[in-house]
């Protein structure tokens, strides 16, 4: 048997005792069986290089790393057709190179006959293995077959487009550029728009927007060098690189970008904003398109604006009970000023529209101003901000309350003239819902006096204040336990046995996270919190009083989603600020 085979092998190795290979066969039985290297490594007993290192050194087959050459498939002979991808994800199978009738790959348990013998019989080729731990296999089927069919498509488009050379002149730095006269620039506007909508092009930038919206990708970044492109996605906060196109499909890739979002394609000296709209399946998910001249081309990022992905109900971005009684019953008052603040991509404009959710009602009048407007609401009436033609937020407020409006949203607080208008409007019998760039809820009181608001307007007006970060969930399918040792973790004395920490799989792109959470402190203004106002008292006073009223600040509710298994002890620490 397989599992008895390898249990023998470690034990003759020394790497285990006897007492803790029966151990292990026990938990095996007991489970119903599983691999017994997996419940070794589980137990703490091994690690996943011992295991593949005793197999290799006992049948004499070498053990690689994912950075050695040998681990590293050769992307010219066709291996991902050779071996599809399905087999080699399920059966964690690598394929690295043919030679003559003879297909190398590299296996994480060659003790698995079956899987060889199916690995043979569907590739075709007798098998010569290389043996390699499950991470890096899993890491390297991903990045290889991903490589592979990015690079089948950068060689359709290659094929159906002439090369062509770059459009700008290399100019020195003393050197102006002069505009083109108007027959040369009809030309070349009709090159790019040609260039742009062959089929080829087409296919690539629709792989490259249903690639990132697959992988749950937030912004799409394409920024131009010298000898390259950089293909990266944003997930789950993070940038990813992706395998890129050709440098000289940047042209065709970003024409085509702006034929979708309607702008200027000769237009190249200058930022452009636009929008598109991309179906995928039976769904439609909304981009933001931004470009930005660099000196090696238009560098472009792609806001994704999937509604579909995006939960807009307040009990599925993280709050708690607690937490989101206190919120609902500030959004239920008739009156009054709810702030949400945190830093650019601190999720404020989701919990935004996630609480504005809650607000909808037939017998209201609902307005917003906002720039850009993210998702489209039914039963809302929004307003996309255009400070070109002196739409500003502050117009758009003085208009909306001629409008006989019940509930208010404005994208953001940035100016004393809007700020004013909306403590205006919370006095005045409107609900209010805005943003506040600042790092906690309590400094959201003293900015809001900084920048001119009277505290005697303050203390009737405010209701809520929501601070807050977002953080990676843990993946389900690989977050590892370790003991909250208080030597190990700051002093930190956590109320659970057991925390969680990241580790890695096929599942979460082998990061240890899928996902993200809110973690926030909200703090309701209360009697006490008024007082502290009207006596301009600073935010640390106003955050101790706060928290004398049962707030939790963002490190401690983080910590309370650490113990709770959602997320790890590092996360909170890199978006939260222990006291």
């Amino acid at each position: 048997m397989a599992h008895l085979r390898l249990g023998e092998i470690l034990f003759k190795q020394g790497l285990i005792t006897q007492d803790q290979l029966t151990q292990a066969i026990q938990m095996q039985s007991k489970e119903g069986g599983g691999r017994l290297g997996e419940i070794l490594i589980r137990m703490g007993i091994l690690t996943e290089e011992d295991i593949v290192a005793a197999l290799g050194s006992q049948l004499n087959i070498p053990f690689s790393h994912k950075d050695d050459n040998p681990l590293k498939p050769r992307v010219d002979q066709g291996l991902d057709k050779v071996v599809p991808y399905e087999f080699a994800k399920t059966n964690l199978v690598l394929p690295i190179s043919k030679e003559g009738n003879t297909l190398t790959c590299a296996v994480e348990d060659p003790l698995d006959l079956l899987i060889v013998d199916n690995l043979k019989m569907v590739s075709g080729y007798d098998i010569n293995l290389i043996i390699a731990t499950r991470t890096d296999i899993m890491a390297m089927v991903h990045d290889f077959y991903t490589t592979m069919q990015s690079q089948r498509v950068t060689s359709s488009v290659a094929q159906g487009t002439k090369e062509q050379k770059e459009e700008e002149p290399s100019v020195k730095s003393d050197e102006k550029i002069a505009a083109p006269p108007p027959q040369e620039k009809n030309v070349a506007v009709d090159k790019l728009i040609e260039k742009a909508e062959e089929a080829p092009v087409i296919k690539l930038v629709d792989l490259i927007i249903r690639q990132a919206i697959e992988q749950r990708a937030s912004d799409i970044h394409i920024e131009p060098y010298k000898d390259k492109i950089s293909l990266r996605y944003r997930i789950d906060g993070s940038l990813y690189h992706i395998p890129p196109p050709a440098k000289n499909l940047l042209l065709p890739i970003v024409s085509r970008l702006k034929i979708l979002s309607k702008l200027d394609i000769a237009e190249k000296r200058l930022p452009q904003d636009g929008a598109i709209t991309f179906k995928l399946d039976d769904r439609v998910v909304d981009l933001r398109f931004s470009t930005v001249p660099t000196v090696w081309g238009e560098k472009v990022v792609m806001r994704i604006l999937d509604k579909a992905a995006v939960p807009l109900e307040l009990t599925n971005l993280g709050f708690n009970e607690k937490q989101l009684d206190r919120i609902r019953k500030s959004l239920v008052r008739p009156y009054g000023l709810f702030f949400v603040t945190g830093p650019t991509g601190s999720g404020k404009s989701t919990t935004l529209y996630a609480s504005l959710n809650e607000t909808i009602d037939p017998k209201k009048n609902i307005l917003t101003a906002e720039d850009p407007v993210e998702f489209k609401l039914d039963g809302i009436n929004q307003v996309a901000m255009r400070p070109d033609i002196g739409l500003s937020f502050a117009t758009a407020l003085k208009a909306f309350l001629r409008q006989d409006p019940d509930v208010i949203m404005v994208g953001e607080v940035r100016d004393i003239e809007t700020a004013q208008i909306c403590v205006r409007a919370a006095l005045t019998g409107h609900f209010v819902l805005s943003t506040l760039h600042t790092n906690d809820a309590a400094s959201a009181i003293t900015r809001l006096v900084d920048i001119g608001i009277e505290p005697y307007l303050l203390t009737p007006s405010l209701t809520m204040i929501v601070a807050q970060r977002l953080a990676r969930r843990l993946c389900t399918k690989c977050k590892e336990p370790v003991e909250p040792d208080p030597d190990l973790f700051g002093g930190i004395k956590f109320k659970s046995d057991l925390i969680y920490t990241h580790a890695g799989c096929d599942e979460c792109n082998h990061t240890g996270y899928r996902g993200r959470i809110v973690v926030t402190e909200s703090m309701l203004i209360d009697d006490d919190i008024r007082s502290l106002i009207s006596k301009k008292a600073n935010a640390s006073e106003i955050c101790d009083a706060a928290r004398k009223n049962g707030m939790d600040t963002l490190f401690e509710d983080g910590i309370k989603k650490v113990e709770a298994g959602i997320t790890s002890f590092d996360e909170v620490l890199s978006v939260t600020t222990s006291d």
